[in-house]
This record gives structure tokens, sequence and C-alpha cells, in this order.
């Protein structure tokens, strides 16, 4: 490894499984300070770095956790939002409770996060913010994504904004957007609709894998590797961009 995050200080969210864990583990081994969190702290275990309960659902909790990281770590470098939830259905099956979750967890975590670690950045005049988005959002529109599409194209335009307000004082803030991944939850995910309409889970996969040109899943590594070049200096001229890493999905 070529210590590309040598001594910063990074953030991620949601990192028990999944794109969060392969971020987590590929900062570490790029000489990050990780600080990895996740509402199951029990999913934590094996990575490198501190490693601490969090929900981001709570302002109290987020604060509460801001100031006990402050005290060791300083101010963040990097801030990752992996946090989300994948509501399944079109706008007949969303009641109000499906979207007000489904925003809570995938957008206004990550306005939690930043309002609360965007100061840190502010002052040292420097910080790299990296949410992820998807390919199903404003990019492109696939079925019974109804909700989830929405959101994910709100976390582009929080995205965009951040990094429009805050260009000129060292802050870069650009959205990675997946598509479909290699991952526990994509694995729920195919269980669930194969029960729903009795068909095999063999045939709902391959349905899944159709969706990309390629031909096949993406995995949680390659998701990672894009979020660690967004992170890292490499990318210091980058900004307000949603990037794809979605196997020609959205061609």
């Amino acid at each position: 490894m070529s210590n590309r995050l040598e001594d910063k200080v990074a953030l991620v969210t949601a990192a028990g499984q999944g794109i969060g864990r392969a971020i987590a583990e590929k900062f570490a081994a790029e000489g990050a300070k990780l600080i990895a969190t996740d509402l199951d702290s029990n999913k934590l275990q094996g990575l490198r770095g501190e490693l601490r309960k969090l929900d981001v659902r709570s302002q109290d909790n987020i604060d509460a956790f801001a100031r006990d990281i402050g005290r060791e770590f300083g101010p963040l470098d990097i801030l990752v939002n992996c946090a989300g939830y994948v509501h399944q259905g079109t706008v007949f099956d969303c009641s109000d409770k499906d979207w007000d979750f489904s925003f809570d967890l995938n957008v206004k975590s990550m306005h939690r996060t930043i309002k609360t670690f965007l100061p840190g950045m502010l002052e040292k005049k420097s910080g790299s913010i990296v949410n992820i988005a998807s390919a199903v959002s404003s990019i492109r529109g696939v079925p019974n994504r109804y909700v989830y599409g929405a959101s994910k194209a709100a976390v582009i335009g929080l995205t965009k904004a951040v990094a429009a307000d805050f260009i000129k004082q060292g802050i870069r803030c650009n959205a990675v957007c997946p598509g479909t991944i290699e991952s526990p939850s994509l694995g729920e995910r195919i269980t669930a609709v194969s029960q729903e309409s009795g068909r095999s889970l063999d045939t709902v996969r391959q349905d899944f894998v159709a969706r990309q040109p390629m031909g096949r899943l993406g995995t949680p590594e390659e998701v990672a590797w894009l979020a660690l070049f967004l992170a890292s200096d490499e990318a210091s001229y980058i900004t307000g961009q949603a990037h794809l890493v979605d196997g020609g999905m959205a061609l």
C-alpha cells in the first residue's frame, strides 16, 4: 500500500458490512486514523481503528459522539456517509412511514453528520466529504425503487449544495453512485423478492445481475477504491460530482 491517507482522520459510518466495511478496510490499509461506526457495534469486529456504535438518526447521539472523538482525534479530514436503506416498491407501496424513514436514514443522516463535522474541517480549511448515493437516483430510474431513488437523488443534490457553498474554503464534497453491489443487503433483497414473487433465488439474482451491461455484480472493494480516490489528495481538483461505479448500468 502507498499510505495515500497517512495520518488523515477519517470517519466512516455504517462500516459494519458491505460498502461501508470495504471503505473502512481500505482507509485503514492506506494509513488513515480510522473511526469506524455502525448502529450494531458487533459488526465492526475485525476492523483496525477506533470502533464505535453510532446512531446517525439521532442528533443527540452524533453530538455526544463528536465531542468524545474530538478530544482524542481533533477535527476530521475525511467524512464518508454510508448509512442507507433500500425500500422496495412503487408509490403505492410507500407509506408515509416508509417515506419518512427512507429520507431520514438516507438523506437527513448525512445532513446531521455534515452539519456536525464540517465546522472542524472549516477551521482547518481542508476536508473531503464522500456521500454514498446510487446509480438509481436522478441518474436512472428502475422499477420498484420509488422512495429509494427519490432519496438517493436528494443525496446528489445535497452533495452539490455542500460543494458549492464551501468550495472556496478548502472543502470538497462528492457522491459515489454504485450500481448493484454484492453485499448482505442485496442478499436480503433477493430473498425478499423471491418470497414475494414465488420465483427462485437464482432467478431473482439473475434479474439483478442483468441490470449491469458488464453482466456481473460489483464488489464492495470496487466501490471502496473510488471512495479512497475521492477522499485522497489525488482528487484535490474534484468536487460536487456524482461518480458512477455501476458496470455500465446507467448507459
